[in-house]
């Protein structure tokens, strides 16, 4: 098993974003990676920088999950910001089309509304880069799967699973947990996504809603106390042909550990109804009791259970990193989890 991580991934690193109204430091920064790759080392674990990374066919996969204006935006939107009078350093909109827009703007300060749907994405001159190479992180990792490797780690920051085919939300921009579904799709006729972190994946739901080749699992707080709100109910089940291949289980804010291994237990119970040939794990440590946006109280030895579950999939497996913030325990907590996942 390899452990992928892009180190131009530092170059997204904003400052603040504004939370309860408040500008406040962002919790996603440099040092969760940093603190990653010390949980991994705990593990006797080490990351691989992945070598020359085809930018071309990158930007192909990534126009299967994202539509094209999105990724023009993504790249563009700094400098053209820049240029509006008085403009901030950082993008960050004052205006969003709540209840749905009718008409795609020129203006940057409303496409910047229009794509990033919260406050917690600001945009600064090197976010792009980062972003790019937080996807190339979560292809290269795919492609080893596809390529006949049993599992791959990637360490992705910023996270994506927010994203979704037009809209950054949740620090996520681009989202790597689908286009490793997306690579792997390349390989393996059904594909599942078993997203464990704290907030429910909507940009993933978002983006294969309506598919049926990719089954798309996710177990969360729930969304009627906690982010991302709108999305991420037991009723969202999938439309058209993808009907029935989106499950959400939601749990009650303050779950322990058993609650939530519980709840895993039914997640892969249903998604084994689907038959998948790969699976895709959205892997957050934000369930953990201490973490600073914490909205679940799993232990560290809660994590190494999670891992054994997974594990005992026995399925090529893609692991790609989302949630989990800056604690005494982060470290820990993905040790613990790899741990389980590697001892299974």
């Amino acid at each position: 098993m390899r452990f992928f991580y892009h180190p131009d991934q530092e170059r997204h690193a904003p400052e603040n974003f504004l939370l309860r109204g408040r500008p406040a430091p962002s919790p996603e920064g440099p040092v969760r990676a940093e603190l990653l790759a010390e949980g991994l080392a705990e593990a006797g674990l080490s990351l691989t920088a992945p070598g020359c990374v085809d930018s071309a066919v990158l930007r192909e996969r990534l126009a299967c999950i994202h539509t094209p204006r999105y990724l023009t935006f993504l790249e563009t939107i700094h400098e053209r910001w820049q240029a509006l009078p008085d403009a901030a350093e950082i993008v960050a909109p004052n205006v969003h089309p709540c209840g749905g827009g009718y008409h795609y703007p020129r203006q940057p300060v409303g496409q910047a509304g229009w794509h990033l749907h919260d406050m917690a994405c600001p945009i600064t001159a090197d976010s792009f880069a980062g972003i790019l190479a937080s996807a190339a992180t979560a292809q290269v990792a795919a492609e080893a799967v596809s390529g006949g490797e049993r599992q791959a780690y990637a360490l992705c920051r910023p996270p994506g699973h927010h994203a979704g085919p037009e809209r950054a939300g949740g620090f996520c921009f681009l989202n790597n947990s689908a286009l490793a579904a997306t690579v792997l799709r390349e390989s393996f006729t059904r594909v599942a996504i078993v997203d464990v972190d704290l907030h429910h994946g909507n940009g993933t739901q978002d983006i294969f809603y309506a598919r049926d080749d990719v089954w798309t699992g996710s177990l969360h707080a729930d969304p009627a106390d906690f982010y991302p709100f709108y999305w991420g109910g037991a009723d969202e089940t999938g439309s058209g042909p993808g009907r029935g291949t989106n499950v959400n289980l939601p749990l009650a804010l303050g779950s322990d550990g058993r609650a939530f291994l519980e709840s895993l237990d039914s997640l892969l119970a249903r998604m084994t109804d689907f038959a998948p040939q790969a699976v895709v794990v959205a892997l957050g440590l934000d369930a953990h009791k201490a973490d600073p946006l914490a909205g679940l109280a799993l232990e560290r030895e809660d994590f190494v259970e999670v891992g054994r579950r997974l594990a005992r999939l026995d399925l090529p497996t893609v692991l790609v990193q989302e949630g989990g913030y800056p604690t005494q325990y982060l470290s820990h907590n993905l040790a613990a989890f790899m741990d389980g996942f590697t001892g299974a």
